[in-house]
């Protein structure tokens, strides 16, 4: 026991997972029934309530607890008294949701944790119900894991959401359409039959693709040797300065090797000259978003990289923009050597009809 919790469903659970698929799915043999929901931008969440104890438990499976102490109070006032709920954190923002200001949340200080909640407070968004009570619904299919949580969120009001759901393709179809302007990030279809299979790929999600022209002007070592590990791309504002804005990194070890080969008469000695040279130093990063800034979600991870001139272009993949950055990873398409690297700015990307996040909530 965590505590003196003693829940039917105890702490770490590893949330079922959902496989990339290509448009809306339709119900099939295979996979029977189908409701859709929108794909919320957060952390992903499962909430352990026993009376007074509440424990947040995240993807990795690490506790959330003390990051949000305004979620533990939600849960205390919201939810049912003896639960375990699967959902998502979220920060609602002007423009929707922000993920920059909930990955600002994973801090060490407890005094900063506590002004973050006061400042930017988040919401919970329910979609699944993994225990209520002394009953384990984990083995019980989802159509009656979702008809006991809407129950028990009959009452629910910010910041707790239960979350939309719908089991008309076409009304998905809008949703993946018009709710990326209020910061979602696709679909989710989920079996209306499948139990909670823990750490499993069974749901579906589709997700936004886009693509767009970068500038390569950096990369990283693959961790397992000298093979490339990830492109490091850019884009121009309209001042002409270079902003890092993610990365490209889904290759295979042989592909990596070749990468090497193909760098080579681009690598420089010249830091100064660099546009991100300063992050090689300790200099202020005054003039631009650059690689190299560490992340508390993953303190030891090596964020050295070695410069590139700022010539060669590539067409990669995205999904979505978080402010002025990709969100997830792009991904390489080809090498663009008929595109001028100053042509690479933030005009060509598309930005989504803007939706109130309120609406998505109804």
């Amino acid at each position: 026991m965590i505590g003196g919790m003693d829940l039917p469903v105890m702490p770490p659970v590893a949330p079922m997972l959902a496989k990339s698929v290509q448009g809306v799915p339709l119900p099939n043999a295979k996979t029977g029934d189908l409701l859709y929901e929108p794909k919320w931008d957060g952390f992903r969440c499962v909430i352990f309530r026993d009376g007074d104890e509440v424990v947040l438990g995240s993807r990795n499976e690490k506790p959330l607890t003390r990051y949000f102490p305004e979620v533990v109070a939600a849960a205390l006032a919201q939810l049912p008294p003896r639960c375990v709920v699967d959902g998502e954190i979220v920060i609602p923002g002007g423009d929707g949701l922000d993920f920059e200001a909930l990955l600002q949340r994973i801090h060490p200080a407890d005094s900063r944790v506590k002004l973050l909640a006061a400042q930017t407070p988040a919401s919970f968004v329910a979609f699944d119900l993994l225990a209520l009570g002394d009953e384990s619904l984990v083995n019980e299919p989802f159509s009656r894991r979702r008809e006991l949580l809407a129950e028990a969120l009959a009452a629910a009001k910010a910041p707790v959401h239960l979350s939309p759901a719908t089991d008309d393709p076409g009304i998905a179809q809008e949703w993946f359409t018009h709710f990326e302007g209020a910061g979602l990030d696709g679909i989710v279809a989920k079996p209306l039959s499948m139990p909670y299979k823990q750490n499993e790929r069974v749901m579906f999600k589709v997700k936004h693709e886009r693509t767009a022209d970068c500038v390569v002007a950096g990369f990283r070592w693959h961790k397992s040797g000298p093979v490339v590990g990830s492109l490091l791309l850019g884009l121009y504002d309209e001042h002409g300065t270079l902003h890092h804005i993610g990365v490209a990194a889904s290759f295979t070890m042989g592909r990596r090797a070749e990468l090497v080969e193909e760098l080579k008469p681009y690598l420089t000695d010249d830091i100064g000259g660099h546009p991100w040279g300063e992050a090689f130093g300790l200099g202020a990063d005054t003039d631009g978003r650059k690689p190299g800034a560490a992340s508390r979600w993953n303190a030891g991870k090596d964020l050295t990289w070695v410069p590139l001139r700022p010539e060669l272009v590539v067409e990669v993949a995205y999904d979505h923009m978080e402010g002025d950055r990709f969100r997830h990873t792009a991904h390489f398409r080809r090498w663009r050597p008929d595109r001028d690297q100053a042509t690479c700015t933030y005009a060509q990307l598309d930005k989504p009809v803007a939706f109130a996040l309120a609406d998505v909530f109804g």
